[in-house]
């Protein structure tokens, strides 16, 4: 099977949503989130530097809560056009 490329727009939202993750893991440790979230902190270091830019949806989900934020917030700010984008509120 072969895997269709990103898109630029998709790297973009990775990147983004790694940047917002990673404001609002702030001085947690990734092993503490990643066990929060079960997911392995592997994974949390690929989604948090754009390398898994499209996660699954239960991924984002599971972060979002060990996080404290919402998926409405996520969402918000991977739609918000670029010159309204503020990943830290």
């Amino acid at each position: 099977m072969v895997r269709v490329p990103l898109t630029a727009e998709e790297i973009e939202r990775g990147r983004l949503l790694g940047g917002l993750l990673r404001t609002a893991r702030g001085e947690r440790s990734m092993v503490d989130v990643a066990a929060e979230a079960d997911i392995s902190v592997e994974t949390l270091r690929k989604i948090e530097t754009g390398r898994i830019a499209t996660p699954a949806f239960f991924t984002v989900s599971a972060l979002a809560q060990a996080l404290g934020l919402s998926l409405d917030r996520i969402a918000a700010v991977l739609t918000e056009p670029p010159a309204r984008r503020d990943v830290a509120s």
